[in-house]
């Protein structure tokens, strides 16, 4: 799932290799964290949160039925030090 999640990434983003991608298993779910500079967060979460929102549709697609769910979660770089 995390290579579904990179190549989408990437196709908006621009600082392709300033991207950080942290995958944690909890319980029943896997979280994905994608840490991306300031000035791409805009082109990957898309206007009023489209592209976001399309990309947790399609890994929530892509989940085969009884899996561990997936969530993904887009952060900036200085959000993410803290």
């Amino acid at each position: 799932m995390l290579e579904l999640v990179k190549y989408i990434v990437e196709q908006f983003a621009e600082h392709k290799d300033a991207i950080e991608y942290k995958e944690e298993e909890k319980e029943n779910c896997v979280e994905i964290t994608v840490c991306l500079e300031d000035s791409d967060m805009g082109k990957v979460i898309g206007k009023q949160g489209k592209i976001a929102k399309a990309l947790r549709t399609l890994v929530k697609a892509a989940t085969p039925k009884g899996a561990k769910k997936y969530s993904v979660e887009i952060k900036g770089k200085e959000v993410a030090a803290q």
